[in-house]
């Protein structure tokens, strides 16, 4: 893979979970308004980014990061590995409470608000400081020789995203059919 490559996917996902974000953040201002959520679909879109973007995306980020302080003999910044890890905790927590609710035990309405409110914010935060801070470090000083090897790095995990793929994948069939219809309805 060409630095070109290598960056256009780490934006193109970038991409695809900000229509999950506005998604999400959708849901909770009908929740705010306190109508009914599908909260399959909301759960959904929290087991994409855990099983995506945090075993998947950040890993290639984090990879990606490092080789750039090697090869640059800069200080190292743990923002990145930090916020990535915030992340991660905050996914599984509201992944907890999700799962709760879909078991039928009473969650608290605000809690549930805040703790969505929370994720969307953080997330949002994140891939601003990585397009702005991150991304233009990798453009301007690792080349194709250096995309090169971290690939070969990166190779175990660089998988097919499950959601925006074109590949037979199931698992999200549901959120999939759900963006689908959101897109056409956009267009009308």
């Amino acid at each position: 893979m060409t630095e070109k490559i290598m960056l256009k996917r780490l934006k193109r996902d970038h991409q695809h979970i900000a229509i999950l974000l506005d998604i999400l953040n959708n849901k909770n201002n009908r929740l705010i308004e306190g109508e009914a959520v599908n909260f399959n679909l909301v759960r959904d879109i929290v087991e994409y980014m855990q099983g995506y973007a945090e075993h998947s995306h950040h890993p290639l980020e984090d990879i990606t990061y490092h080789y750039y302080v090697k090869k640059m003999s800069v200080p190292n910044s743990e923002q990145l590995r930090d916020e990535h890890d915030k992340l991660a905790q905050v996914s599984g927590s509201l992944m907890y409470s999700l799962n709760m609710i879909l078991s039928d035990i009473v969650i608290s309405r605000e809690k549930l608000i805040n703790d969505l409110a929370n994720y969307i914010k953080l997330q949002v935060e994140h891939m601003q400081y990585e397009e702005q801070e991150i991304f233009p470090l990798f453009a301007k000083s690792l080349d194709d020789e250096d995309w090169q090897k971290i690939e070969q790095v990166c190779h175990k995990k660089l998988v097919d995203d499950p959601l925006f793929s074109e590949n037979d994948n199931a698992i999200f069939d549901d959120l999939r059919a759900y963006i689908a219809n959101v897109d056409r309805k956009m267009m009308l």
